[in-house]
């Protein structure tokens, strides 16, 4: 097969599972594109793995099976202030290096779902602004341009993504740093809510409110990488379980800036596209709401115009001590801040961030989300070099608040200006909302139709291939003992069905392990308002005749009814009597019936 300009997870994973694909085959096209995207912008890597390392690992995958590994051959990239066993840790600083002899917790995870680690990427030293620009190993752009800043300080990971050589990568944000690169590359950029993801083998800028964060073609990509990577660890200081909070069923309330808090730093183009962005949400059945944004804009400063640079010297503090000459000049000097303050100027600051955190809790009575611009422009590299501090000061403007009060975010494209450079917009919502966030993200993303990285073109959400069958055929969505590799799948093959892709049913499923049945199956219901991870499902394309005869002996609990898919869209499906479903184990969490432990 002819591999997608953007390398989406689901259409890899399901042509690998159907044969059409091996690992080899993605390691082969990616070592192709990184060679040739090194003559455009060679600042995107810090460290890539060989070649060599890269075959041996598609060859231990191809011994496994592809139906058991939900990232089976995926490849992905890691920001280089995360560990990678095997390979050095430089945190974009010479001086700093040192071999990494175990992988963070996060990439861990990440490979025993069967992905593949392509390299480290280039970022700001010691993860120390939203440029991109202060790494000694090159500057990259944004791939829409050579003259315009990538974004930082996750700079060669959303580019990686954005120009087409990786499927995700893995940045961090502190400050926006997983979210202003999204903005400038037209891509997807997650970040979980605190502690969902392991810090454990992440060189900290700020531990108290780091956070791991993911960049994506797609809110489904994604979260799909969140998912696999999400666990509690005892190592990690702030960890804590993802236990999903599902924001309110019905038309959602989204907070918007007011016409006094708008700042776009003259750039009137990126004005109207907010507002397109706001006329879009009203269509999808939103709810606008003003916001008060002085507290957030308070709490932002505390980041860098407070006591809370005190933290940047403490994860650095030996380093700096023994090693200031070798900084960045403009990182060390930010570091040099924290001279200026006393210990009981960091608890009065402290203490004033809950003073806000409660004021901002509030507000998410008057709305469910907030929409903000990711930044309001985008900067030239000229300007970043006349003026380091007050270019990426302006581009936190609406990112800087947002871990300091523990929100979860999710930024998406939302458009492009007439010179041509992108422009997106962030989702923010309370702690713990990650899944239902990126769903209404992954909503306006597509709805509003905008593209995605450098391709151009329009996103590929997770069934985009089982979206149009041929005329007279119908989709079939299985959940069960129906999946490749289970008991019933015969069934399907015997009517010659086509899987069309691998995806997930939307948050508001749960599924339970069926009492007593042979062979063992599972009981989908569906409850209005529950979020969850969503469900693994394979859809598959039959006749109309093939599926009148699949279903025809259907045995009860089970009948046949619309599925909603995550991106939406609605497929045939089985579900079952919830009174019977419900008297069996609940297994939603494994996040499919394959993954279920029974």
């Amino acid at each position: 097969m002819s591999f997608p300009a953007m390398l989406q997870i689901t259409p890899l994973l399901t042509a690998c599972r159907n044969g059409a694909l091996t690992p080899t085959d993605i390691v082969r096209e990616v070592l192709a594109r990184i060679d040739a995207y090194h003559a455009v912008d060679p600042a995107v890597w810090i460290t890539r793995v060989s070649p060599e390392r890269l075959l041996a690992r598609a060859a231990e995958l191809e011994s496994l099976s592809a139906d058991d590994l939900p990232l089976y051959g995926v490849p992905f990239a890691v920001k280089d202030n995360i560990d990678v066993a095997g390979l050095p840790t430089t945190a974009a600083c010479p001086a700093f290096a040192y071999e990494a002899k175990e992988s963070a917790e996060v990439v861990s995870r990440l490979e025993a779902a069967g992905a593949i680690v392509v390299g480290k990427t280039n970022l700001d030293q010691f993860a120390t602004g939203l440029v991109g620009m202060r790494s000694p190993y090159g500057q990259p752009h944004s791939v829409f341009s050579a003259e315009h800043v990538s974004g930082g300080s996750s700079s060669g990971s959303a580019v990686a993504v954005a120009a087409g050589l990786v499927s995700f990568a893995l940045g961090t944000d502190t400050a926006g740093s997983g979210r202003v690169p999204a903005a400038f590359n037209n891509i997807v950029g997650l970040k979980p809510s605190r502690g969902a993801l392991s810090n454990y083998g992440l060189v900290p800028a700020c531990a108290s409110i780091d956070c791991i964060s993911v960049f994506a073609a797609s809110t489904a990509d994604a979260w799909c990488v969140e998912q696999c990577a999400a666990a509690p660890d005892a190592r990690s200081p702030y960890s804590r379980a993802l236990a999903p909070r599902a924001l309110p069923a019905g038309p959602f309330r989204f907070g918007v800036l007011r016409e006094q808090d708008r700042f776009f730093d003259g750039n009137t183009y990126n004005a109207a596209l907010y507002e397109q962005a706001i006329s879009q949400l009203k269509k999808m059945g939103g709810i606008e709401v003003e916001i008060d944004f002085t507290p957030l804009k308070e709490t932002a400063e505390l980041l860098y115009s407070g006591p809370f640079v005190v933290e940047r010297l403490a994860a650095v503090k030996e380093f700096y001590k023994n090693n200031r000459q070798d900084m960045d000049p403009v990182v060390g000097k930010i570091i040099d801040g924290a001279a200026h303050y006393s210990a009981t100027d960091v608890f009065d600051g402290i203490y004033r961030q809950h003073q806000l955190k409660q004021i901002a809790d509030r507000m998410w009575k008057q709305f469910d989300v907030m929409v903000v611009p990711t930044a309001p422009r985008i900067v030239t590299k000229k300007e970043v070099i006349d003026q380091p501090v007050v270019a990426n000061s302006m581009l936190g403007t609406y990112t800087n608040f947002v871990n300091l009060l523990d929100m979860a975010a999710c930024a998406v494209p939302a458009g492009f200006s007439p010179d041509g450079m992108p422009f997106g917009v962030t989702f923010i919502a309370p702690a713990l909302t990650d899944c239902d966030l990126a769903s209404l993200a992954g909503r306006f993303h597509k709805e509003a139709q905008h593209t995605t990285g450098l391709s151009g073109t329009h996103l590929m959400t997770a069934d985009d291939n089982a979206a149009q069958p041929a005329p007279g055929n119908i989709l079939v969505a299985v959940v069960g003992a129906h999946l490749k590799g289970f008991p019933l799948h015969w069934q399907l093959e015997q009517e010659q069905a086509v899987l069309k892709a691998t995806t997930r049913t939307a948050a508001d499923y749960r599924l339970f392990a069926l009492p007593n049945a042979t062979p063992p199956k599972p009981g989908l219901v569906r409850e209005r308002g529950f979020s969850g991870p969503g469900l693994e499902v394979e859809v598959y394309e039959l006749s109309a005749g093939g599926f009148g005869r699949f279903v025809a002996g259907l045995p009860q609990p089970m009948a046949i009814g619309k599925i909603s898919l995550a991106d939406g869209s609605e497929v045939c499906g089985f579900l079952c009597s919830e009174a019977i479903a419900r008297s069996g184990k609940e297994i939603t969490a494994s996040g499919g019936w394959r993954y279920a432990k029974i």
